[in-house]
């Protein structure tokens, strides 16, 4: 088995990355995130986690930044209709900090809204993985004795949404104004738009 690969990154767009080692050019297909964390080593040298997929018609390599993600990405695939694609897509929704707290929290209502997922097969990813989530170490100090109230995570509102959106469109990061956002909301639920885009203006 192949535990990372590390060379030149020579091509790099959202849904994989071309790594050079040893004269040898690695197709890895990645996720979002894994895209915005190597665009800075493009032309340069880079390491991804991988794990290899294997089936009759195809090998398929996918990579990670970090081991935890990848350590994800494969927890997930032990779900019943859960594939390497459908996976991909879960990871590259939310951030993994952000699939761990949901599936941990079981917002059902948060995964079901992933594109081609579904609510039975978002609960039926809480209830395999629940009590297995927290057990993987993403390098955050998160671990399956801390509070459920470290782990909330807002169930996405017209507020939230239209939010995010403005704060994207300001040149903020996606996943870092969701979390402003989130961490608004807990302690201001009724806050308006304009109120949490103020907020979120100081915290970002």
């Amino acid at each position: 088995m192949i535990e990372y690969i590390k060379g030149q990154l020579t091509e790099l767009n959202p849904t994989y990355a071309v790594i050079e080692a040893a004269g040898v050019g690695y197709e890895i297909n990645i996720s979002l995130p894994t895209y915005s964390a190597l665009v800075a080593k493009e032309n340069s040298e880079a390491k991804l986690f991988v794990t290899e997929i294997i089936r009759e018609d195809t090998h398929d390599l996918y990579g990670f930044f970090t081991k935890g993600e990848r350590d994800l990405f494969l927890m997930l695939m032990t779900v019943s209709g859960i594939g390497a694609n459908t996976a991909r897509m879960i990871m590259s929704a939310y951030s993994a900090g952000e699939i761990r707290q949901i599936i941990a929290t079981g917002n059902a209502r948060a995964l079901g809204q992933i594109k081609g997922l579904g609510p039975k097969t978002a609960q039926r990813i809480i209830v395999d993985l629940k009590d297995k989530v927290l057990k993987i170490d993403l390098g955050d100090g998160v671990t399956k004795d801390t509070p459920s109230d470290v782990l909330f995570v807002a169930e996405d509102s017209p507020v939230k949404t239209e939010a995010v959106s403005a704060l994207t469109m300001l040149g903020f990061n996606a996943a870092a104004s969701g979390k402003a956002v989130d961490k608004i909301l807990k302690e201001a639920p009724t806050a308006s738009v304009e109120q949490v885009i103020k907020e979120a203006l100081k915290m970002l």
